[in-house]
């Protein structure tokens, strides 16, 4: 039920649907002959896309998030395990067009495969199912295991988990199927602006990780009044953003973290 209700959720409140909401609402309202209430509905919508086309508003949003987490250093001697979380390929065109066709996150296959021969006694694990409501029995999983074999892993070593739809069941599942205690020590590689959530998640669920945040998508010293121009850019970077800002409210409120946005060890 969650999983669908947050599916359905984003769908109303992603920024871009919003834009044009209001702008298609606001037309109707004119054509309607309600002059005022039309045009204040345009208008807010043309605003807030100025606002976001302008102001790099979703890049200081993501960037907060990305400072958050860094990769220890000195690395641990030791660990247990390393976890990679989905969202590395898009499944759904790999099936039509083949394993290889997809833009690929290398971000995270490639730190998997240079942790995984750092460590080359540790445990691996994909996690990534399908995260679609109309295409749930295509899953990452099964297309992430040909692509890590032909790019040099032994996937002998690597367990792969294909039921989760979101964080929180990357960890749930995962967990299930390789039983970690709390005394392993597992490196956890994601997302820079997704490592918060998935931090908090993981750790809630039992977890001993350590961050391995890849794919970077800001310098993390962008300033709010620093002028650009682009409403591609800026309702793309926002949409991101709040995105991931949302999941970081709801996970906190159904109690699937245990703060809002979680932080480095001695820093909560």
């Amino acid at each position: 039920m969650f999983f669908t209700l947050s599916k359905i959720l984003w769908f109303l409140a992603d920024p871009g649907n919003l834009f044009i909401i209001a702008l298609s609402i606001g037309v109707l309202l004119l054509w309607a002959g309600k002059g005022r209430a039309g045009r204040g509905l345009v208008s807010l919508a043309l605003m807030g896309g100025l606002l976001v086309a302008v102001f790099p508003i979703g890049k200081v949003m993501t960037g907060v998030l990305e400072n958050r987490f860094q990769t220890p250093d000195p690395k641990p001697d030791k660990i247990t395990g390393i976890i990679v979380l989905g969202g590395v390929l898009n499944q759904f065109i790999a099936k039509k067009r083949g394993a290889s066709a997809p833009r690929i996150a290398t971000g995270r296959f490639s730190e998997f495969i240079r942790l995984a021969g750092l460590y080359p006694d540790a445990k691996l694990v994909f996690t990534g199912g399908s995260g679609s409501l109309s295409n749930p029995d295509i899953k990452e999983a099964e297309f992430a295991a040909p692509l890590l074999e032909s790019w040099g892993l032994d996937i002998g070593r690597v367990t792969f988990e294909a039921d989760s739809r979101n964080t929180f069941e990357n960890a749930i599942f995962s967990k299930a199927l390789v039983k970690p205690s709390p005394d392993d020590k597992w490196i956890l590689i994601t997302s820079a602006f997704h490592m918060p959530r998935a931090m908090g998640v993981f750790r809630a669920a039992g977890w001993n990780v350590l961050p391995a945040p890849v794919e970077y998508v800001t310098t993390g010293e962008e300033r709010l009044f620093a002028l650009q121009f682009s409403f591609r850019t800026g309702i793309n970077a926002f949409s991101r953003a709040v995105h991931e800002w949302l999941g970081l409210s709801f996970y906190w409120l159904t109690g699937r973290t245990d703060t809002l946005i979680p932080a480095p060890a001695g820093q909560d």
